[in-house]
């Protein structure tokens, strides 16, 4: 007998994330294909976290669909953010999106850069499969 697991996702939104993405993607005068998620070397604490309203989808984009919400991440970053929860948090100073990681080791004092850890590839494949 086949055990059929749920298919863990490469990120997931919260309803306040999603929210804000919808509300954004509304006011976009050009049409998107979506919001690509990715990360890139730089900032103190080594790597940061990039968001782009993107036009077209890239041949390995990964697609994740929550909440109505289309995301393409990366194919580069999907390691690095498997497992990730993003939040949208309004504060009385700031508002912002904000990525709950498990992969991630370690931040720097003004939150603009992390130290991710990608997850080892046997966690890609049994979030695939």
């Amino acid at each position: 007998m086949t055990v059929v697991r749920p298919k863990p996702s490469v990120l997931t939104l919260t309803d306040a994330a999603a929210d804000r993405i919808r509300d954004i993607m509304a006011s976009q005068e050009t049409p998107t294909a979506g919001l690509r998620i990715g990360v890139k070397n730089g900032g103190c604490a080594g790597m940061e976290y990039t968001m782009d309203w993107v036009e077209e989808q890239e041949k390995f984009d990964e697609v994740v669909e929550d909440k109505g919400v289309k995301l393409l991440i990366d194919a580069k970053a999907v390691l690095f953010l498997l497992g990730t929860e993003m939040d949208y948090q309004v504060e009385t100073l700031k508002s912002g999106f904000v990525f709950n990681n498990p992969n991630q080791t370690s931040a720097c004092g003004c939150g603009e850069s992390v130290q991710l850890t990608p997850a080892p590839p046997e966690a890609l494949d049994s979030a695939r499969n």
